[in-house]
């Protein structure tokens, strides 16, 4: 089963504006291209938007040049890239419903008494949407815009875990895993291992992997197709809440990872 779009009548509609075509062309090169849980090779995308190889080839080569897309290394894929993503990042930021978002953390705050954030894939990072501080003089403070690794995170290993296995396998093989603490987890194979736990499971957990003294617990948010789009954690100084007692919290964050999915439009 493809995981690309296909095109749709809105997409022949578009064909129908002369003056906006070429704009639009790109516009679904980089939906499609954003879409696809593998990144697309150029007969993939091709397919996808009903566009000839040529006319695609040369859309690529200019948002590639632009920063908008770019390529993965020793590959013909196409993955959006580090502009494109800033755009989306951005969006979200100011999106109308970041109101009711906002309130749904500061009600998840008040119940657990920890710190709560709410966090989307960005590159190969992880990027702070918003962030709720509990009213403890003991915390850590990452403002909104912030990012923190995939690889040492409890919301990046909740994005990687689900991520097509082959996909997870690449971004492992290629990326650098850096030691943060001494528990970080820099070898593939059990962060693989790791990553398979946490998809069966429902949750991850950051146990002073990134910060020193500090632990976390992730959940996913999904969108309307059920794919993980966010996710939504809490942290804490490991001398006040370890990750034990952390575990109670869950219940209340899935149902809060439930009612910000109901406020999404993505």
């Amino acid at each position: 089963m493809s995981l690309l779009p296909t095109p749709g009548p809105e997409q022949a509609s578009e064909e129908a504006v002369p003056a906006g075509s070429a704009i639009l062309r790109a516009v679904r090169v980089m939906e499609t291209i954003a879409a696809s849980h593998v990144p697309p090779q150029l007969a993939e995308i091709c397919k996808a938007v009903g566009l000839p190889k040529p006319t695609v080839f040369r859309i690529l080569s200019t948002l590639e040049t632009a920063g908008l897309v770019g390529r993965e290394p020793g590959s013909k894929r196409y993955h959006c890239g580090r502009r494109l993503s800033g755009l989306a990042a951005e969006v979200l930021l100011t999106s109308p419903s970041f109101a009711a978002r906002h309130a749904i953390l500061q009600e998840l705050v008040e119940q657990i008494g920890e710190t709560c954030n709410l966090t989307i894939p960005n590159g190969g990072e992880v990027m702070y949407l918003d962030r709720v501080e509990a009213a403890w003089p003991l915390r850590v403070t990452l403002s909104a815009g912030s990012s923190v690794p995939l690889h040492a995170s409890a919301s990046g290993k909740l994005f990687l875990s689900h991520m097509p296995r082959r996909s997870r396998e690449r971004f492992l093989r290629q990326s650098p895993l850096i030691r943060h603490t001494q528990h970080t987890l820099v070898e593939p194979r059990i962060l693989l291992e790791e990553l398979d736990c946490i998809r069966q499971q429902g949750y991850a957990t950051d146990n002073e992997e990134y910060l020193a003294g500090t632990c976390c617990l992730a959940v996913p948010v999904h969108n309307a197709d059920g794919r993980v789009v966010a996710a939504l954690a809490m942290h804490a100084p490991t001398p006040r809440t370890g990750l034990d007692e952390a575990m109670q919290f869950l219940p209340a964050m899935q149902a809060a990872a439930g009612a910000v999915a109901r406020t999404l439009d993505w």
